[in-house]
């Protein structure tokens, strides 16, 4: 017997291996956390249409059936985080919130992906309102990207550590959430600039920018799992937020390249 923690991420597949459900897992397991995954999506590039995404979305009853399953097998004294990557589509976004009202988590982190490359703008706008008013309520800690930190926030424009920790403010007010905002690579300078808010503190993260200023596929998910799995082993979330920070940073440091356009971070460092 073990007392191995564990998480369960609810996520899209990514085939390559750099982004979604197959990142969260190995972000788990480099962690010392067992992992557990809920599909949403299945997202394959299409190297013949400018690496843009071929979205299929799971049926919802087979996501609720995944779930069922999981937090069947896996009481909520042993499973007490989750995270939740691409959902994709509002009956997605419908069927994941009835479950999470269903089965308390004390920690859910909400990678809140907004933007599927490629996907029809209007379905786009559908699914991101959706997530606002039915998943974002519902979140203990949130790690929006740069664009994701514009758009919850409602600032038009992100250019300034200021401006980031007011954005990542007004999301915490709003949500009730620990915010992670990723400034990344979009502000200026030599440093990648993310800003950690909850009810007690404003914190500024700091890193140097790696990778050429270019932006690295699965930073992103990988910083999201690495907090649940950080929450996961007992870390508060402001622990949470700086052994992340940290874990994406190497990883990105050590990047894997590929025949696709963009580097991938490599959780293995």
């Amino acid at each position: 017997m073990t007392s191995t923690p564990v998480a369960l991420t609810i996520a899209g597949s990514e085939a390559t291996g750099g982004a979604g459900a197959q990142v969260d897992l190995k972000t788990f397991q480099q962690h010392g956390v067992f992992g557990c995954v809920a599909l949403t999506c299945i997202v394959s590039f299409d190297p013949k249409n400018d690496w843009n995404h071929r979205f299929v979305p799971v049926d919802p009853q087979v996501i609720a059936d995944q779930l069922e399953v999981i937090t069947t097998a896996y009481p909520a004294e042993q499973l007490d985080v989750v995270k939740i990557g691409m959902l994709g589509t509002p009956i997605t976004i419908q069927t994941v919130a009835e479950a999470l009202e269903a089965r308390s988590f004390g920690h859910v982190v909400l990678d809140p992906v907004l933007i599927c490359k490629g996907q029809e703008p209007g379905a786009a706008l559908d699914t991101d309102e959706a997530l606002k008013a039915k998943v974002l309520p519902l979140a203990t800690f949130v790690t929006p990207n740069h664009f994701e930190t514009m758009s919850l926030s409602g600032l038009g424009a992100i250019e300034t550590v200021e401006q980031l920790t007011e954005a990542a403010r007004i999301i915490h007010e709003r949500s009730g959430a620990a915010v992670l905002a990723k400034g990344g690579v979009h502000l200026p300078g030599d440093e990648a600039i993310d800003v950690y808010v909850d009810g007690e503190r404003t914190e500024v993260l700091r890193a140097p920018k790696l990778g050429d200023g270019a932006q690295v596929a699965g930073a992103g998910c990988t910083l999201a799992a690495a907090v649940a799995a950080r929450l996961a082993l007992g870390d508060s979330p402001w622990e949470a937020a700086q052994a992340a920070k940290d874990f994406v940073t190497r990883g990105i440091e050590h990047r894997l390249s590929s025949g696709a356009p963009f580097d991938v971070v490599w959780q293995g460092a």
